[in-house]
């Protein structure tokens, strides 16, 4: 007797779960034609995504998504892809306030694979990207962030300019070129050397480009 109650609670606790995440997903897919269109169609769009080069897309893709074109809004295989795809990242700009790890860590999966991938373009998520990610003090997207960090208009940047703004995509005052030179300039070693063939990354967190994150990981100061 008591077992099938037991069963009973966790059948209705399972149906709830089910019944809340479907909730979830079917109200983001209805505000997203909202929500994305009012930042397509806003002035944080700054940058083109023709103005990236084929060799800076390139770049931006190894290191943030290598599966990006193929995956449906969640990768959870790609070596040194890590566990959030720019799609999940897009999810937690535009559909949270506050996000921490746990239970959102979920919405933010299932948001990113049945209501942002399914109704909006790759292209219109690297648009985005390239245009909001928060690239700390108040600065964002590539535009705001080659002027901030390198008084230069974007397609002024040097590679080395441009890799050092994506090396901080893995943690913008971690490895910020002005308060964290020494991190940032690591990063993009590395990242060279991912990109030159020298290092392949061996699993799907290897987004540090070692095996041994603390062998190189620098003494970051600490944010102003």
């Amino acid at each position: 007797m008591r077992k099938r109650s037991l069963i009973k609670i966790l059948s209705i606790l399972v149906g709830i779960i089910i019944i809340y995440y479907s909730v979830t997903i079917l109200i983001a897919r209805h505000n997203n034609p909202q929500i994305v269109g009012d930042i397509l169609q806003s002035d944080a769009i700054k940058l083109r995504l023709s103005y990236l080069s084929e060799r800076q897309l390139h770049i931006l893709l190894t290191v943030e998504d290598p599966d990006f074109y193929c995956h449906k809004g969640v990768d959870l295989s790609t070596s040194g892809a890590g566990i959030t795809t720019i799609t999940q990242g897009l999810v937690k700009k535009l559909y949270f306030r506050q996000f921490k790890p746990g239970i959102r860590k979920i919405k933010q999966t299932l948001i990113a694979r049945f209501a942002l991938d399914p109704l909006v373009s790759k292209e219109n998520q690297l648009l985005m990207l390239i245009n909001i990610f928060d690239f700390c003090y108040g600065t964002k997207g590539f535009g705001e962030a080659s002027e901030y960090y390198f008084g230069k208009f974007f397609s002024e940047l040097t590679e080395d300019e441009y890799i050092a703004l994506v090396a901080m995509f893995a943690g913008c005052s971690s490895y910020n070129p002005i308060h964290n030179a020494e991190a940032n300039a690591e990063r993009v070693a590395r990242i060279k050397r991912v990109l030159a063939g020298e290092y392949v990354p061996r699993k799907m967190k290897d987004i540090y480009y070692s095996d041994d994150k603390d062998a190189f990981t620098i003494k970051l100061k600490q944010p102003i």
